[in-house]
């Protein structure tokens, strides 16, 4: 008995150390894949950084709509702090991108660059004006890529964040690290897009 016990035992431990080597494994390759070097133009972060922006935001938008109805008496909170929102921090945590909702009073917003303030007043006048704006990528630096989309004024986002405003306007803002990007683009995608 005592040596059925032993060999139940046994297997039991290398059957957990055999997954634990499967999930290292699949981690450590993911860590190989993305420490690949790579060569990467400035056009294909600017593409990667569009696609990417349009898809967030998208979710961002879709998902704080569904918290703000959810809970409405905590939807300044929610406007405020978008990563405590699930779906919104993990999208941040997987694209290496900050993400904002920017009111049309982000114009005192210390951490927007001077390029982004312009953007920001095109965009807002564009709103008064009635006029259609679309979404845009700009690199505000060595690292950094900034992609911005307008929330249309009638979108549940736009009327509940910026409900104390006296014109409803609102600004997604993604901040992302050309670092990060480079880490999570495919260097064989890479290679077939040259060709």
């Amino acid at each position: 008995m005592k040596n059925v016990i032993i060999v139940i035992f046994i297997s039991l431990w290398i059957v957990s150390c055999n997954s634990k080597r499967l999930e290292n494994t699949k981690e450590l390759s993911r860590e190989i894949k993305s420490s690949q070097i790579k060569r990467v133009t400035n056009t294909q972060l600017i593409y990667s950084a569009d696609e990417w922006g349009k898809k967030i935001a998208q979710i961002a938008e879709k998902t704080l709509a569904n918290e703000l109805a959810r809970n409405p008496d905590k939807a300044r909170e929610l406007c405020r702090n978008l990563g405590q929102i699930a779906v919104i921090a993990a999208l941040q945590k997987e694209y290496g991108v900050h993400i904002e909702l920017l009111g049309a009073d982000a114009r005192q917003n210390k951490n927007l660059a001077p390029k982004e303030i312009e953007l920001f007043e095109a965009y807002l006048y564009s709103a008064k004006n009635n006029s259609p704006a679309s979404d845009n990528v700009q690199q505000l630096s060595d690292t950094l890529l900034v992609y911005n989309v307008p929330v249309a004024t009638d979108k549940p986002v736009c009327r509940i964040c910026m409900e104390d405003q006296e014109f409803p306007f609102a600004l997604w803002r993604l901040l992302f690290n050309k670092k990060e990007i480079i880490r999570k683009l495919d260097a064989k995608q890479l290679i077939k897009e040259k060709q």
